[in-house]
């Protein structure tokens, strides 16, 4: 009869407790993929714990000196392992292309989305959709105010649905061979509070752009009935919670926060980048725990990293006392047409690359081995 009692009792408190989690950590989506909830719960636990996931944008499609070979990574070849987080791009799933806007395959990011997912690492795309207004590129800032016109309402707001619908049959199409859908972090209108994207300050009110960020996020969940997405709201750089605030769409509609900085114009200087890094870090930390959202380094770099201590005497020093759940490096498109080299993460040879991996061997940052050991997913 206790036995009984014990188990009822027991049985009553698992289903309290399972209420409690999906109420504490399926901010956005209530009705999230259990592997979903996994990843938010592990990424929220994790900026509490010192750990933080390291990513990079397009890893696994090319790299310095190469392109489109089966098993390579610029990370895996100088640190050993592939990253946890690996980072891509949705801009051109909107016009029905078979490329995204830096030439890769969607097939192929489909693929290695899969892999990385059933590795134990996880999956993020920015997008940098196209202007829907004028059809040009994301940078096209032409056409008056874009996000006015796409809301609901708007002169163009059917088009933006498709847009979103378009965008939508590929995320859905993120499965396993046995129909599992992979969880994604999706960071939508990335750097709103710049100029240079057709969603940025200048261009529309904050009051549309929260507006623009909810109905797409409804739209996605509710519409497209998408339940595998964490959100990522993200700023560039900013000097206060205020300026970090003004076009923060709300709590119940993001779940992850972060921002975007590089090394490079007007903070050239290693000091001038810790100081900035480390004032927002400091700030961010303190966003995120008034709001209950997980931090997040969502793009950074140095390009061609010149520094051979960078890593361990620049960046990681500085973002040690913070809670980042992860940092996205971004990409190593490698010599461009113009002559000119981009690279955000060392190659074989490059003069950080030995400090890359003292900065990855810190214990505090994962590569993709060390994040499936946490068991992200059930």
């Amino acid at each position: 009869m206790r036995m009984k009692l014990f188990n009822s009792v027991l049985s009553c408190f698992c289903i309290i407790c399972g209420l409690m989690i999906q109420e504490l950590y399926a901010q956005v989506d209530k009705h999230c993929t259990a592997e979903t909830r996994s990843l938010y719960v592990h990424l929220k636990q994790m900026s509490n714990r010192g750990k933080m996931l390291f990513g990079h944008q397009d890893d696994v499609y090319y790299g310095v000196g190469w392109a489109y070979v089966p098993g390579r990574s610029d990370v895996r070849e100088v640190a050993g392992d592939y990253p946890a987080l690996l980072g891509g791009d949705l801009s051109s799933v909107e016009l029905g292309d078979s490329l995204n806007i830096d030439h890769v395959p969607f097939r192929l990011i489909r693929q290695a989305a899969i892999e990385q997912f059933q590795a134990g690492g996880v999956v993020t795309f920015s997008w940098h959709m196209h202007n829907p207004v004028t059809g040009s590129s994301a940078w096209d800032t032409t056409g008056g105010n874009v996000v006015a016109a796409i809301l609901p309402g708007g002169r163009d707001h059917a088009l933006y649905v498709q847009y979103l619908q378009r965008g939508g049959a590929f995320l859905n199409s993120l499965k396993t061979s046995t129909g599992k859908q992979i969880p994604v972090i999706l960071r939508l209108f990335h750097e709103l509070n710049g100029n240079w994207f057709w969603w940025g300050r200048s261009h529309c009110t904050a009051a549309e752009m929260k507006a623009l960020w909810q109905f797409t996020v409804q739209y996605l969940r509710d519409s497209l009935h998408l339940h595998h997405l964490l959100f990522a709201w993200n700023t560039d750089r900013f000097a206060d919670a205020d300026a970090y605030l003004e076009r923060y769409p709300g709590d119940a509609w993001t779940d992850i926060i972060g921002f975007d900085i590089y090394q490079a114009y007007d903070i050239t200087s290693n000091q001038a980048f810790s100081y900035q890094l480390s004032h927002m870090c400091h700030l961010l930390d303190s966003i995120a725990i008034s709001h209950d959202k997980i931090p997040a380094l969502t793009e950074f770099g140095y390009n061609t990293i010149p520094d051979s201590s960078w890593w361990t005497q620049v960046l990681g020093a500085t973002i040690k006392p913070y809670h980042l759940a992860y940092l996205l490096a971004w990409r190593n498109a490698g010599k461009e047409a113009n002559g000119r080299q981009e690279f955000y993460v060392p190659y074989p040879g490059q003069i950080s690359a030995d400090d890359f991996r003292q900065f990855v061997a810190s214990g505090r940052i994962l590569l993709r081995k060390q994040a499936a050991m946490l068991h992200l997913y059930p």
